[in-house]
């Protein structure tokens, strides 16, 4: 009884899917809790540096220090902690989005090479006689060769994209974080 050529590794295949994917959801899981941490730090934050803020004002008596100091210090400090917020967050999101583009690229070059493998193994065991099959069926691999560069292409703008559009939202969040720490100027 002769072996089947396509069943020799789909085993290790499906080995080697499962350790991708599990390593996708592992990059995945981690961003999302460092998320999380930030968001429930920021949160603690927010609620200690609010209740300061909010004692600090009980004690003025007068309405027009009250606004002042609403305006210089709660919403100018609110604006420098939104930014600093903002930054944390986009550092994250680009390291859970480098982690994904490693994963992605390594699934990419293995299936290309069991692909290489596979083509190789098909044909050389080809009966005599099946040139012309053989050239037909190198030429489809050829195509899904150049299918697999095309992927890893779009896969490759597609995250560094992602990274310039973070890059680009945090140097706003700097910008805005900048104009807001200076004072105006009195007249």
């Amino acid at each position: 009884m002769s072996k089947n050529p396509f069943d020799l590794n789909a085993m290790a295949n499906q080995t080697k899917a499962m350790k991708a994917a599990q390593a996708a959801g592992q990059a995945a899981l981690t961003s999302a809790q460092e998320i999380a941490q930030l968001n429930q730090r920021a949160a603690q934050e927010l609620s200690s540096r609010m209740q300061a803020k909010v004692a600090e004002l009980m004690k003025t008596q007068d309405p027009k220090s009250a606004f002042d100091y609403v305006h210089a210090e709660v919403l100018q400090d609110a604006a420098k902690e939104v930014a600093e917020y903002q930054s944390q967050l986009f550092q994250a999101l680009a390291s859970g989005n480098k982690e994904l583009a490693k994963i992605a690229e390594t699934m990419i070059k293995e299936s290309q090479h069991d692909l290489i493998h596979f083509v190789n193994e098909a044909t050389q065991n080809s009966p005599a006689g099946a040139e012309p099959y053989t050239s037909i069926f190198k030429t489809s691999f050829n195509n899904a060769l150049q299918n697999f560069d095309q992927i890893r292409a779009a896969m490759t703008d597609s995250f560094s994209n992602f990274e310039k559009s973070m890059e680009h939202m945090n140097q706003f969040s700097v910008g805005q974080k900048n104009s807001s720490t200076q004072k105006p100027k009195k007249k």
